[in-house]
């Protein structure tokens, strides 16, 4: 077998679904949509993608040395429907792949086993450098380059195999395998994802406005969210699955290999009363080995509150009542916030219609 079998029959055992190899200067695309994206302020707080812009618009910037990446997908598909949640106002939505372990250390582990036998295979003079979602490489960008799937209008890599529940993970290499050809985009007339978006964060087709997305509002977005985009959260406490669980292309997807994937069952669809009795240690606690810790108790909470003001119910106008006494003035205010909607509830008072 040559080099690049044995590399796909190597990266299949390690655990990944799919393996691909494109070159780090194969993205002469990414640089105008990022500049519009960032220009338009479309990033909002997320200052560190304005940073080091040369190295996302051209990966082969980042590692002049690099001769080859190795693109890889590795699915974390859920067996059961992430959406039925929402129609369970007491309890938590949290995104699928944060509802058990940290997909960075458990992707980056088999990174760097793919790497090691790499090197092995090749030589000590081969160098490789592994990447997962921390360093600014457009890893959908070369996703799409070396075939691995194709951008979809939600922004997010769709691929023929695995739909759209699949991580990424890159080895950058000093080695010469030869690139596959890059995938054409599949969506044709379809908008599923778009009109599936509860706050419509698509400006146009493959455009996104994180400042409306409710993944970027419940884990990147510090402080306060904007009173007319709360509404639009529904019960979404940790990123949102709409877009991604909209895609027609999910009928192919299959079922996460790695154990570690799959839902703890507490995390499925969690209740929103004992959420937001966690105070910092009980938080760290519950979510130590998982995605959701790094953003902390206060915006945890300041989430479950948005959901509790939306849920309808009065029995939790008590415990929304102490919060409205945190330390956090982020997290008072939204229990300020959602005592005043569920008060309106008690009173009989009508809304609109604001959840989609």
């Amino acid at each position: 077998m040559d080099l690049k079998a044995r590399l796909l029959a190597e990266a299949d055992a390690i655990g990944f679904d799919l393996c691909r190899i494109t070159r780090p200067d194969a993205v002469p695309w990414v640089p105008e949509g990022l500049r519009g994206f960032l220009e338009a302020g479309h990033h909002g707080q997320m200052g560190w993608l304005a940073d080091r812009v040369h190295w996302r618009e051209n990966p082969s910037v980042l590692w002049p040395e690099a001769r080859s990446v190795i693109v890889l997908g590795e699915s974390y598909t859920p067996d059961f429907d992430p959406l039925s949640v929402h129609s369970q106002s007491d309890r938590a939505a949290i995104s699928v792949y944060a509802q058990n372990k940290d997909y960075h250390d458990l992707v980056k582990k088999r990174l760097k086993r793919l790497a090691r036998w790499l090197i092995a295979e090749t030589g000590s003079d081969t160098e490789v450098k592994v990447f997962v979602d921390t360093a600014p490489v457009p890893e959908k960008a070369l996703g799409q380059a070396s075939g691995l799937g194709w951008q979809g209008k939600h922004t997010n890599l769709v691929s023929r195999d695995l739909g759209s529940w699949f991580f990424i993970g890159s080895v950058f290499t000093t080695a010469e395998i030869e690139p596959d050809p890059p995938e054409i985009d599949h969506c044709g007339s379809c908008r599923a994802c778009l009109d599936a978006c509860p706050t419509d964060a698509f400006p146009a087709p493959h455009q996104i406005d994180a400042r409306r997305c409710i993944s970027y509002l419940t884990i990147e977005h510090h402080g306060p969210v904007d009173t007319e985009l709360r509404p639009l959260l529904g019960n979404r406490i940790y990123g949102c699955d709409d877009c991604l669980a909209a895609c027609p292309w999910n009928k192919f997807a299959v079922e996460a290999r790695e154990i570690r994937y799959h839902a703890r069952e507490d995390l499925i669809a969690p209740k929103l009363a004992e959420l937001a009795e966690l105070d910092d240690a009980a938080f760290r606690a519950k979510f130590s080995g998982s995605p959701i810790k790094r953003i902390g108790r206060n915006r945890f909470v300041r989430n479950v509150l948005y959901a509790m003001g939306n849920s309808g119910l009065t029995a939790y106008l008590p415990q929304i009542t102490q919060l409205t006494k945190d330390p956090d003035d982020t997290v008072a205010d939204a229990a300020r916030w959602a005592l005043g909607r569920l008060q309106d509830v008690a009173n009989g008072v009508d809304r609109p219609s604001d959840a989609r």
